[in-house]
């Protein structure tokens, strides 16, 4: 690969659900193009709007990224990956499936073979979904955090055949997001997802045993060890469904630490999966 640009020509996300459509916006704010693949028309106009508000939202607190309509001027969102045109990166940001993410990943491969390829999986191995593709050394994880815009940390996760060059030319476009990246070798649920997860998985526990409130818990992290937020409280953040299906594949590598707790499962089958449900841990229904 030639020498790294400040940012890539062209950023391209493959799914625009509350992630993707973050990770979209972090890279339109920095003046880098964007192009958004949907599943449908429908889902297209959504994730257009998702994003337009979200960016009216951001130049409203900072009127010096904008204006707005300039910021929208340069991001298309599409319902054909062969419309992704000739991105430098394309992140895939769909549901955490390795059968759904390696049909993606190689699809995108097909389409953009010349392009770095990513992935914001949670915790599902890279080399796994390496398998997928005919040339994994441009392949990496590239996990953002919810709110993707307002999130301090990317994780840059290295797969065993990632190529070196491609790491760098990644942490240097990464670099131009503001954002603090971290470097972490191919390991199930790898440095962020394990320790959150871990953290979350017993404060359920607390509660389901009746140690404490399900407030009390989290205050005993966000006043005693000055965490931002409680674990329960991130949890509704991130997702109680994101939170289970990280926890299962966790399970399935670690054993019984990683058991998801009784309530977490219950929740989940109610529709309770926290802010973007309206209610998970706690009530979200008037933010």
């Amino acid at each position: 690969m030639s020498e790294a640009a400040l940012r890539p020509a062209q950023v391209g996300v493959i799914g625009g659900g509350r992630m993707g459509s973050g990770i979209a916006h972090a890279w339109l704010v920095t003046g880098t193009p964007v192009t958004v693949v949907e599943v449908d028309p429908e889902a297209a106009t959504a994730t257009h709007g998702r994003i337009a508000a979200s960016v009216a939202k951001a130049v409203g607190r900072d009127p010096g990224i904008g204006p707005a309509s300039r910021i929208m001027g340069t991001i298309e969102v599409v319902d054909d990956i062969k419309e992704l045109g000739h991105p430098e990166l394309v992140i895939e940001s769909v549901p955490e499936s390795i059968e759904l993410k390696q049909d993606v990943l190689k699809t995108v491969e097909e389409v953009v073979p010349d392009a770095v390829i990513a992935t914001n999986t949670s915790a599902i191995s890279i080399d796994v979904l390496a398998d997928a593709l005919e040339r994994p050394e441009r392949f990496l994880g590239l996990h953002f955090f919810n709110p993707v815009p307002s999130s301090a940390l990317i994780e840059l996760v290295v797969g065993s055949r990632t190529d070196a060059t491609v790491v760098e030319h990644v942490r240097s476009w990464s670099d131009t997001l503001g954002k603090t990246s971290i470097t972490v070798q191919d390991s199930p649920g790898f440095a962020s997802s394990r320790l959150g997860v871990l953290l979350a998985l017993e404060a359920m526990r607390m509660v389901e045993d009746g140690v404490a409130s399900v407030e009390d818990v989290d205050r005993a992290m966000t006043l005693g060890y000055r965490h931002p937020a409680g674990p329960l409280k991130t949890t509704d953040v991130v997702g109680l469904d994101v939170r289970l299906a990280i926890a299962e594949n966790l399970e399935q590598e670690f054993g019984e630490r990683f058991r998801p707790p009784a309530i977490l499962r219950r929740l989940v089958e109610g529709g309770k999966l926290g802010r973007k449900a309206g209610s998970g841990f706690y009530d979200w229904a008037d933010v």
